[in-house]
């Protein structure tokens, strides 16, 4: 009967312990809206999908903090807003890093392609999709979630306004990229006219 007791005693200050360690790492602070919005128009489209422009250092750990387990960075490496040695910095936070480099003033489709094949290898990966200043990342954002995730273009079009007003060399990216997946630009409320100042 006694053998019993320290049994029972041993059981239940274990179920306590394990209690105790559950509690206390569901109450470890995780990363909240507001530590995520301080990275350069970081925008939120799904609970796996969001774009920005270029994350600190530290902003990584932010990410990752946050359950990212991708970034995929399509600016260039000498672009003087660029973390040095950012694919380390993820790589050593336990992300994936994946960069496609993009020409800002030549964008191509095969550049589109070669991003969204990367995603649809490992769609359910949490990802960020980041440039310099979320430009050429809302615009591949915009053409993934219309043509892969089915959102309606006036939302995603929207969603992209509150970055940019693409560009005469973008719009047209875009257009033709629709047009090859037979998707039409044109919504009740949608402006393409481009912008004249870049971005």
């Amino acid at each position: 009967m006694r053998f019993k007791v320290k049994q029972r005693s041993r059981f239940l200050a274990a179920v306590a312990a394990m209690s105790i360690a559950l509690s206390s790492s569901a109450q470890s602070p995780a990363p909240d809206a507001a530590a995520l919005s301080e990275i350069n128009n970081f925008r939120q489209y799904s609970s796996q999908f969001a774009s920005a422009g270029q994350p600190t250092s530290e902003q990584y750990s932010t990410l990752r903090d946050a359950g990212f387990e991708r970034v995929v960075y399509i600016g260039f490496t000498d672009n003087p807003n660029a973390v040095a040695n950012a694919d380390q910095v993820v790589k050593q936070l336990g992300m994936d890093y994946i960069h496609i480099p993009v020409d800002w003033a030549n964008p191509t489709k095969r550049d589109y392609y070669v991003f969204a094949d990367a995603m649809q290898r490992d769609p359910e990966r949490k990802t960020l999709l980041h440039c310099q200043v979320n430009a050429r990342a809302t615009a591949f954002s915009f053409l993934y979630r219309v043509i892969h995730e089915d959102v309606p273009i006036d939302q995603a079009k929207a969603d992209m306004n509150t970055v940019w007003q693409p560009n005469e060399t973008w719009r047209d990216l875009i257009f033709e990229v629709l047009e090859e997946n037979n998707i039409s630009p044109h919504c009740e409320g949608c402006d393409w006219t481009p912008s004249s100042t870049g971005t």
